[in-house]
């Protein structure tokens, strides 16, 4: 694939100088995160507060919560900046990604999803850092580190139960959750993929961010949990 050459685009002003599918490309992205930031919260995280099993559990709870909420602000603000529609950015009418669609009911579940899904939000966020449309780049620098504090507090509670004899818990949340987290990369041959690329407003393919995530999280359940990932078909 062939990398178009392009500025650095450094504010949204010189964004609106920029080729239509440069445009196009860095509203659908940062679209997916202000939706996605806040459906996530309102189906997981905020609901795992009162699953928290003590009050400290709920206080650290309550900061994934609050931080989770706050991204989805962040990038709203950007969307605003750029002046895309409010509806866009609306959980209601742009559909969010599949790993939000999982009915969370216990708080193993909840351990797991942000040790697990939370690490392939931290390869997205990763594939931003170096992104050629700059505001974009510094919300993602502004995010990784909330977001590596909610795998590590996830990857945490999940030890935490596998030490206090339930383990057969997260290892049912992990069978039950892990076959739907691939598809949060998109598809192989992704004609957007293609275009953020060439634009440098992403920096790798989906399937070697699905294979990154992929070793990374057979390492955690593996080596750390002493569980096993289900085979995927």
């Amino acid at each position: 694939m062939s990398v178009t050459a392009h500025p650095e685009v450094k504010s949204v002003a010189e964004l609106r100088q920029q080729p239509e599918d440069y445009r196009v490309a860095v509203e659908k992205l940062v679209v997916s995160h202000a939706v996605n930031e806040l459906y996530g919260a309102r189906v997981f995280d905020e609901p795992a507060i009162a699953l928290a099993p003590t009050p400290y559990a709920k206080w650290l709870t309550c900061r994934v919560a609050m931080e989770e909420y706050h991204h989805h602000v962040r990038f709203r603000a950007l969307a605003d900046e750029m002046g895309l529609a409010p509806e866009r950015t609306d959980p209601l009418v742009k559909k969010p990604l599949t790993i939000f669609q999982f009915e969370l009911k216990t708080w193993p579940e909840f351990c797991v999803i942000k040790a697990i899904a939370d690490y392939a939000e931290i390869l997205q966020v990763e594939d931003l850092l170096h992104c050629s449309f700059h505001p974009l780049r510094n919300l993602a620098r502004l995010t990784m580190p909330e977001e590596k504090f909610h795998a590590k507090f996830g990857k945490e509670q999940c030890l935490e139960l596998i030490q206090a004899g339930r383990a057969d818990e997260v290892q049912d949340a992990i069978h039950r959750y892990f076959p739907i987290t691939p598809a949060f990369f998109g598809a192989s041959n992704s004609r957007n993929n293609e275009i953020f690329r060439r634009y440098g407003i992403k920096q790798r393919s989906n399937d070697d961010m699905r294979a990154d995530f992929l070793g990374r999280v057979t390492e955690l359940v593996e080596k750390d949990f002493g569980l096993h990932l289900p085979v995927l078909h």
